[in-house]
């Protein structure tokens, strides 16, 4: 799980397997696959390394290589 803040300022953990894609517009929406949306506070950069640390932590990229 990775750790994004919503613009109210509250913290929550999101599964990034479940992120469709990434807007900016200028917020950072994460699209998820079941079509929600959710606006966070955090850029699209800092999230992309979430989800590339928390695949490493789980060794998503072995398969990868």
């Amino acid at each position: 799980m990775i750790k994004v803040t919503r613009l109210d300022g509250k913290v929550y953990y999101v599964n990034p397997h479940q992120i469709e894609y990434i807007e900016e517009s200028p917020d950072t929406h994460l699209v998820m696959l079941s079509g929600k949306k959710l606006v966070v506070l955090e850029d699209y950069q800092t999230v992309y390394n979430e989800i590339v640390e928390y695949r490493r932590q789980i060794g998503g990229f072995k398969n990868e290589e």
